[in-house]
């Protein structure tokens, strides 16, 4: 390949095969049935080389089309057991690997963007990429002052390809959907059509990484990449090291796993706190477990990759906080109210309160204990019990409403319950709520931990700065 394939024709041709080529596998294994074959042999199968061209298909088209795997890639734990095997690796891939743009694109990338002269500014840059995601790929690189960086080169071509793949994936919806349990596929779908021109601007990237990166500066949990430089289309930030939460996932020890639930769970609700942002892309390939030869209590995480974030100027929404406690504390008819009053039940529906609590009380466990075990088996279970037709939970989810202020904190706090339950992390969930969720403790906000700024929800958004790292290539 050489390219991002940019003719809309195309890449609508290859993500309209999807559906038949599944379904000739059908046919196919049907008839291998009828032939003698075990059922059980020949689903595996199928499932695989489904698998493989749902890889195939998302990972060589990059834009929308591997955007959306690696958003559905964290929901697989909420697959039954039986199909989550052959899906698993497959989707797992998008999470930070692709098929590279050639080193000549880079090149002919970079002297558009960053000049002619654009070698200058490196030491050393490597052609081959470290990793290549769904609009861009990242390439290790010496800093002209000898700092180790990660220069993030964006594909040509990735907005159109962005925007037609979210419209052509959005018309196959109904096949992608009963891979994931009780998720809606379409809004999600629509959700990052509306993300598109946020996720292509680098300037609006820099500005939040930077944010982010001044106040965990120095942080004992939490790590952010200094940003270095950027130009249009092009970033370099420091680089970072560690072990990828992918590789904790797949072969972590336990207290490997617990740590970095913990850490996760922390950055999720303390990020929106201190910085006034959510992070909005939490699938495993933007983190790293930084191990050092102290305690794993010491160990830290890495967080990459701000090209999408929900503006939150005070926090995450008091509101979560305040239902959330009063759904603990039994108080069914208060949560009901405030459920309507932000718009979650609208005013044509009426709903049984004690069917409301507990409809919620499952989900919400996590926040009820002290420490929770996150697994696949609970994630399959509640997705289960909100996906069949015959559970009271399932007629009275039909009934609620997603606004739009919530949708993506929604998705946030659900693909990272998602990885924390990969991560299989026994996680102490309800403390970081407390600490940091305004209103859960029955107060207005967060309280804090030694040694952690105690600047919560400041309402500034992150500007852009003359001097090391600001807009139009800035050298640090």
């Amino acid at each position: 390949m050489s390219d991002l394939p940019r003719k809309a024709v195309t890449r609508t041709a290859r993500l309209a095969a999807l559906p038949l080529g599944i379904a000739g596998r059908a046919t196919l294994g049907l008839g291998r049935r009828i032939g003698g074959r075990s059922a059980e042999v020949v689903t595996a199968e199928l499932q695989q080389a489904t698998a493989d061209q749902l890889f195939k298909v998302l990972g060589e088209l990059k834009g929308g089309a591997m955007k959306f795997g690696q958003v559905l890639s964290v929901f697989e734990a909420a697959l039954p057991e039986e199909v989550a095997g052959p899906y698993r690796a497959a989707l797992t891939k998008l999470q930070d690997a692709a098929p590279p743009m050639p080193a000549a694109t880079v090149h002919t990338a970079l002297a558009q963007r960053l000049g002619e002269d654009w070698r200058e500014l490196f030491l050393e840059f490597d052609d081959r990429p470290a990793a290549a995601a769904s609009i861009g790929q990242v390439h290790r690189a010496v800093w002209h002052d000898g700092r180790r960086v990660a220069v993030k080169v964006q594909y040509p071509g990735a907005g159109d390809a962005l925007l037609a793949d979210l419209s052509q994936l959005s018309r196959v919806a109904w096949l992608l959907g009963p891979l994931i349990p009780g998720l809606d596929i379409k809004p999600l779908i629509a959700e990052l059509r509306e993300r598109v021109s946020e996720e292509l601007d680098y300037e609006l990237e820099s500005q939040a990484q930077r944010r982010h990166a001044e106040e965990f500066a120095g942080d004992p949990d939490i790590a952010v990449p200094g940003v270095v430089a950027q130009a249009d289309q092009v970033l370099v930030t420091e680089w970072m090291d560690g072990t990828p939460l992918a590789e904790v996932i797949a072969r972590g020890t336990q207290e490997e796993r617990d740590r970095a639930g913990q850490l996760l769970a922390r950055f999720l609700f303390a990020g929106p706190s201190r910085t006034g942002l959510l992070h909005a892309d939490p699938h495993p390939g933007n983190f790293r477990l930084l191990k050092d030869d102290g305690p794993v209590s010491g160990w830290r995480l890495g967080v990459l990759d701000f090209g999408t974030v929900d503006r939150l100027p005070g926090g995450l929404p008091a509101p979560i906080g305040a239902s959330l406690r009063m759904a603990l504390a039994g108080d069914a008819a208060g949560v009901l109210q405030m459920l309507r009053e932000e718009g979650f039940v609208k005013p044509s529906i009426q709903l049984d309160p004690d069917a409301v609590l507990d409809y919620l009380l499952p989900i919400i466990e996590p926040a009820a204990v002290e420490s929770f075990h996150f697994t696949r088996a609970w994630m399959r279970s509640q997705a289960a019990r909100i996906a069949d037709p015959r559970s009271p939970a399932y007629n009275l989810g039909k009934q609620l409403n997603l606004p739009p202020a919530y949708l993506l904190i929604h998705r946030v706090t659900l693909s990272t319950i998602g990885v924390l339950c990969q991560l299989g992390a026994k996680a102490p969930f309800r403390a970081e709520m407390l600490d940091w969720l305004p209103e859960f403790a029955d107060r207005t906000r967060p309280s804090h931990r030694p040694g952690h700024p105690a600047e919560p929800g400041r309402s500034e958004q992150p500007k852009a700065r003359n001097g090391t790292g600001s807009a139009r290539l800035t050298k640090g």
